[in-house]
């Protein structure tokens, strides 16, 4: 048997063990020894995408021109957003622990971390939620994405913290931070009725679908939920989705930065 490679390790803030494996040409993150995701299991983060990033020109659903992705991880989520915009988006990735994005570059590139240096993306060295309150208190212009997969889920939080997206205080700020007609897609690891219930009661029009793991999955394990702000009181959908952002708005996250390759 081949053995397990420990590639790499960081602390999070709280303390927590988060560290990076390989083993037979495969990817690990860990966190606690707690398997959080690997390359061999990507389809959920590719779906997540889909979902938050739909296009249908015939109906007027246009491809979203601004995006905000709540942790790199192993950048399935961010690959697959970057095939789904336009070449004129722009993709800001919150990552947390910069460290992730150095993992990315050295021993991921051939993974998805070159895609760290696509010129619409941006990487935010902070938490997603200072992104998502910046842009509801009007300091940065909305967003017509949010992709969030920074835990297990609204209830099953490996990180306590991330209680401040889940919650009644977070979702009310993911709607502000939308933009009119946007759209909000969490990643969860299994069913979540209650936060479903939550992203109703404040405003959002909402579904959920089934994810596999991976594409030979014989079951459906996880869960996609999606919140949509709608346009107008009605939820009736405008012809154009996403409205330019304001010109005097500075668009980038305060404490932004853009990831450079190290010298």
């Amino acid at each position: 048997m081949k053995p397990v490679n420990n590639l790499a390790e960081t602390r999070t803030p709280d303390g927590s063990r988060f560290s990076l494996h390989e083993h037979d040409g495969e990817f690990f993150l860990k966190l606690n020894g707690l398997q959080l995701m690997s390359t061999t299991s990507t389809l959920s983060e590719r779906l997540l995408a889909d979902y938050a990033c739909p296009e249908d020109p015939a109906s007027g659903l246009l491809a979203p021109k601004r995006v905000l992705i709540g942790g790199l991880g192993l950048g399935y989520s961010m690959k697959r957003v970057l095939e789904l915009v336009g070449p004129g988006a722009d993709v800001v990735v919150a990552e947390l622990l910069p460290e992730v994005v150095k993992w990315n570059r050295e021993f991921l590139e051939h993974i998805n971390g070159h895609l760290i240096d696509d010129p619409r993306v941006t990487i935010f060295q902070g938490d997603v939620y200072e992104c998502i309150r910046q842009a509801a208190d009007g300091e940065i212009p909305t967003w017509d994405a949010i992709l969030l997969d920074t835990d297990n889920g609204p209830t099953s939080l490996v990180q306590p913290q991330n209680h401040q997206i889940y919650g009644r205080k977070g979702t009310a700020a993911i709607w502000h931070s939308l933009t009119p007609g946007g759209r909000a897609a969490f990643w969860a690891a299994t069913r979540e009725p209650a936060f479903e219930s939550r992203l109703r009661r404040d405003g959002f029009r909402t579904e959920w679908h089934a994810a596999q793991a991976h594409e030979r999955a014989k079951r459906a394990a996880h869960r996609v939920y999606v919140g949509e702000r709608p346009i107008d009181a009605t939820g009736d959908r405008a012809p154009a989705r996403f409205a330019p952002p304001p010109a005097k708005k500075d668009s980038r996250p305060k404490r932004f930065r853009r990831s450079k390759p190290p010298l």
